[in-house]
């Protein structure tokens, strides 16, 4: 196989992973227009898992590499990291964001908040729990991964940390999507140094879950 053609299946999955949320919603903005209904948050869904599977599949069919190459491990340990790092984004991390976004006067979680008040608890929960998923595996896992041997591993962190702080910008106003740049930094440095994809999906999930289902106020 030519260099290039090697580097295909890492081009069309990096496009993937840093793009595609954007990309993918652009139609759906167009045919659903301002509307918050269920069956748009269904549809917002599929294309996430869409997204995910399709990564999984370049990974595991196109490069032909095991699912640690994007840090995923299934071991319990990375279940506890998760879990105590979502202990400090719950009690440390979202304090921080609310503490920015009082002082600098910028607009707060309120109106992205809003689009979700409709919407029943089971749902909110698999949301969540995609959000944890899905947004970790592309921009933690996979960008990271194959952008760090082109730029280096810093330089691949801050990109995946600039593109997924602003994907967050239509939902949630500049001021929340400004103030995700705390949390995005501390899971960014800690994938950078243990390399757990799992331990970062579940300090995600658990923080989405806490604040957006549970624990509103932190959100």
């Amino acid at each position: 196989m030519s260099t290039a053609k090697r580097y295909w299946p890492t081009a069309f999955g990096l496009v993937i992973a840093l793009l595609g949320p954007v990309v993918a919603f652009v139609p759906m903005d167009k045919m659903f227009g301002d509307s918050q209904s269920f069956s748009k948050h269904v549809a917002e869904q599929l294309v996430l898992w869409t997204l995910f599977g399709s990564i999984l599949a370049i990974v595991l069919c196109w490069e032909k590499r095991p699912l640690s190459s994007i840090g995923l491990r299934l071991r319990w340990r990375s279940v506890v990291w998760g879990m105590g790092l979502a202990v400090v984004f719950v009690f440390l991390v979202s304090p921080i964001q609310l503490w920015i976004l009082t002082k600098t006067g910028l607009p707060g979680f309120e109106s992205g908040l809003a689009r979700l008040e409709n919407l029943p608890t089971w749902f909110l929960l698999i949301a969540t729990i995609s959000a944890g998923i899905v947004e970790e595996t592309l921009y933690r896992g996979y960008a990271i991964e194959r952008l760090g041997p082109l730029i280096g591993y810093l330089g691949a962190g801050l990109v995946s940390l600039t593109v997924h702080t602003l994907v967050h910008l239509p939902v949630w106003g500049w001021g929340p999507t400004l103030s995700f740049f705390v949390p995005g930094a501390v899971i960014t440095a800690f994938y950078l140094w243990r390399r757990d994809l799992l331990a970062c999906i579940v300090a995600h999930a658990v923080t989405d879950t806490v604040g957006v289902v549970f624990w509103r106020p932190l959100a």
